[in-house]
Order: structure tokens, then sequence, then C-alpha cells
């Protein structure tokens, strides 16, 4: 049974009034397509991500039972992209979860204050996950560079961004087709590792990917912990399914591209992760791939030998980078659409005469860099862990919001067997984020308490309360 509003029923072929204006206000120039949409989504999600994550996966939970992690990945992926669907197709403009929160909860006391955590959470995670592409690079030009010093590598990380953001200087439709590029290039590397590695099997079988250590799957307090650890890195390499919500306002059609888009690129990048792991596993016993810094280049040296390492280093290294421009592509375009509300500074409004947001892709750019240059480990956690309360949970409590309060905004896509997925969703990130170490709660909590600080004396400076009953209603 479709999702999609049938097209023979005028109350659902003319969207409300609310649903447009939202639609119209955070329109850019809508150049982007389905196939475009899925690119950006498929090449921000795998980018450098299980190339350096693999290993750290296997080693959270100890054996090749780390495929488990991968397949709750899958479970929460879909679950929460349900979620951002029906927030997106009901709300599709640029800014993603700041558009979603804002209109969702304005005519709730949390109106102001939601959007404005977002917006501070974000200034801090968005770089970090952009950054991480620059550092996965940084990790691998180490195969061909293994001399390099840490002062070399940071002016390498300063380079990538610089070039990163003049990549994305440009008019949306020139940046669709460089897309589709970028996307060859992720597939063409991980379709190399896969058939290699499924080759291999065929002629010797999967190996050691099959050696469980004793107790495997035996569960305790150690295996729980580690189930949540494997889950938060798989999420990780999963983040990126919603991308294109970000640029919801340069979408064709986003009532029905977005939907499509996103649970294209989950489905899909979940057996490239599987099957990828697999494959490594079977080559590389996983007691030695959990200690790798290099495990596709190892990988593919042991199979066909160092020309092909060589060769392999070099695809990761462009995927390394493409899954950074469509991640800032995204992002620079959050700032832009709170500052177009006013809650945010108005200089991250301004458009080029081009019409993208010159200034906000400048500044998140620009923070990106800084943070290609922290601890890998540190910026997975830190990263996650930060956004899943005031993102991810959030979200999901403002479809019930949305659904119970805002009728008057049209859903052209509706969350199927609801709210079973929305509870699926809610205790997977509850556990992502009970399981990823205190230092990581702490962080967490700590960034959104600053905010709340923030915000109160923000309005208090403008003479506001920091509450208000029904704003924006």
């Amino acid at each position: 049974m479709s999702h999609y509003p049938p097209k023979s029923t005028t109350a659902h072929q003319n969207l409300s009034d609310q649903h447009q204006q939202i639609k119209q206000k955070y329109g850019l120039v809508r150049g982007l397509g389905l196939l475009e949409a899925t690119a950006l989504n498929m090449t921000n999600m795998v980018g450098f991500g299980p190339f350096v994550t693999i290993p750290l996966i296997i080693a959270a939970i100890g054996g090749p039972q780390c495929m488990l992690g991968w397949l709750a990945g899958t479970i929460l992926s879909i679950c929460d992209g349900m979620v951002w669907s029906e927030l997106a197709t009901a709300m599709p403009g640029s800014g993603g979860s700041y558009l979603f929160l804002k209109e969702s909860f304005k005519t709730s006391r949390v109106a102001g204050l939601l959007p404005f955590l977002f917006i501070w959470q974000f200034m801090v995670s968005g770089p970090l996950e952009v950054g991480s592409s620059y550092i996965g690079f940084a990790q691998y030009i180490a195969y061909f560079f293994p001399s390099w010093g840490p002062w070399r590598t940071r002016l390498l990380v300063v380079g990538l961004g610089v070039l990163t953001i003049t990549l994305l200087y440009r008019q949306i439709r020139a940046i669709g087709k460089l897309m589709i590029l970028l996307w060859v290039g992720m597939l063409l590397t991980v379709g190399s590792i896969i058939v290699s590695g499924l080759i291999h099997i065929l002629h010797f079988g999967p190996g050691p990917a099959l050696d469980f250590p004793p107790g495997a799957f035996h569960f305790s307090t150690g295996f729980a912990l580690g189930l949540g650890r494997a889950m938060l890195i798989a999420m990780f390499d999963f983040l990126g399914y919603y991308s294109v919500c970000y640029v919801g306002g340069e979408l064709r059609n986003p009532e029905r591209n977005m939907p499509r888009a996103i649970f294209y690129s989950v489905i899909a990048v979940a057996l490239i992760y599987s099957v990828m792991n697999f494959c490594f596993i079977s080559v590389v016993p996983w007691r030695e791939a959990m200690q790798s810094k290099l495990i596709v280049s190892e990988y593919m040296q042991r199979l066909y030998g160092g020309w092909a390492g060589s060769t392999v280093t070099i695809l990761v290294l462009w995927t390394a980078f493409s899954s950074s421009v469509p991640l800032l592509l995204g992002y620079s375009r959050i700032p832009y659409a709170a500052a177009l509300d006013g809650h945010f500074f108005k200089p991250f409004a301004r458009l080029h005469v081009k019409q993208f947001p010159a200034f906000s892709l400048l500044v998140m750019g620009i923070l990106s860099t800084v943070a290609g240059l922290i601890n890998l480990e540190w910026v997975i956690s830190a990263m996650l862990t930060g956004r899943i309360l005031i993102q991810f949970i959030a979200q999901i409590f403002a479809v019930h919001y949305l659904r119970q309060y805002h009728p008057e905004i049209e859903r052209p896509f509706k969350i199927w067997l609801y709210p079973l997925p929305n509870a699926i969703a809610l205790l997977g990130w509850s556990y992502i984020f009970l399981t990823s170490g205190s230092a990581f709660i702490l962080f967490s909590i700590l960034t959104m308490a600053a905010g709340v600080l923030a915000f109160w004396l923000w309005r208090r400076s403008a003479g506001l309360p920091a509450f208000s009953a029904a704003e924006g209603a």
C-alpha cells in the first residue's frame, strides 16, 4: 500500500497553505533530482567511514559478531529515516532539523529554545563530522608518506578544507553534477573491494570470517556495552542518510524524492557495509584487522600485492575527500535558514549573487578545517552523542507534536506502522547515548546546558521572556 498521496485526490494534490509557505520561504534554486539526491546521500554515508571504523567496530564487540552492529544500525537508520521523511516532506525547505524543530514546536513553551539549542550544538557537531573526513584522508595518506610528521599532516588538512570550500563556492546545479562524479568514485572504490573479496571467498571460503571467539554471543554487561559502542560506530558510518533534507529547498519534487533518496541510500549502504566488513575479515583475521590503521590497503595488498594496495589507497583518498563535499554543502544551509528567521546572526542569511549562502559556507568550512586537526575517535563519539538529545530524539517527539498540534501542515509521507518505528528509533538512540561513556555523556549534557544559559542571556538582553507560551503561532 502506497504511503504517498493519490494523484487523483484534489485535497492531496493541493498541499496546504502552510506547507507551500515553508516550501517557498526556504526554497532556493531547485536543481537537484532523485539521482543527485541519492548520490549526495550515499557519497556522504560511505565517505571514508568504514575504511577507518571497521577495525573499531570489530574491537568494540571482539570478533565477527560485530556484524550485529551493522544490523542494529540498519534497523535504526530505517526507522529514523521515516522520522526524517515525514518531517522533511511536510516542511520541504533548506535547514533540516532547525526547520523541523522550529515549525513543529512553534506553539509550545520551548518554541524559541529548541531551534536555538540545535544551532548551538550544530556549530560544534557539524564541523566535527565534516572534519572527520579530513582526518580519514590524512590517515590513509600515511600509506604513501609514512614518515610525515604532524605539521605536514595539519597542512594537508588545511589544504583539503580550502579545496572543499572552493568546490562548493558555486551554484547548486553545478554542484549536482559534481555529486554524481564523486558518487561514481565512491562506487568504484567499494565495488573493487567487494568484488575482490567475493572472488577470494568463492575460491578459498570465508576462512577467518567465521572464527568466533568463545562466548561470542553470551549476553553480559560487557556484551551490552560492546554492542552499544558498535552501534555508535555503525551510526557514525550511516550518518548522511538524511543529507538531502538539509537541501530540501534545492530539490525538485521534494515530497516524493526525499523519502526515496533516504530509503534507497540506507538499503544500498547497509549492503555495502556488511559485505565489505565480511570480505575484510575473510582475508585479514579479525584479531589483526582490529589493530589496523590502514585496513583497506592491507586487505588489497594481501590479495594482489603492493600495486593493488597503492591503487585502492588512491581510491580511498578520493572517497574520503568526496564525503566532505556533500556534508559541507548541506550543513552550510542550516545557519542560513536560522538567520532568515532572525534566530541566528544576520550575516549568515547573505546570499551570493548566484543564489547560495556564501557567508555560511565560509564560516562552516573554516570551523570544519579546524575540527580536522582533532583525534578521530574523540571526534566520532563527541559528534554523535552531542546530537542525540537535541536532534534525533527531539525530532521523534516533533513528529508526534506535529500530528497533534499542527494538522494544517500537509504530510505527503506518513511513517509506516506509526508509532512503532518512532519507538524503535527512541530506544536505539537512547541505548547508544547511555553506552557511549560517561565523558561523552557529560560533554553532551554540558554543551546543552551551556546552550540553555546562552539562550536565557540572549533573550534577557533583548527584553524577551525565555519561554513563551505561543511563540511563532
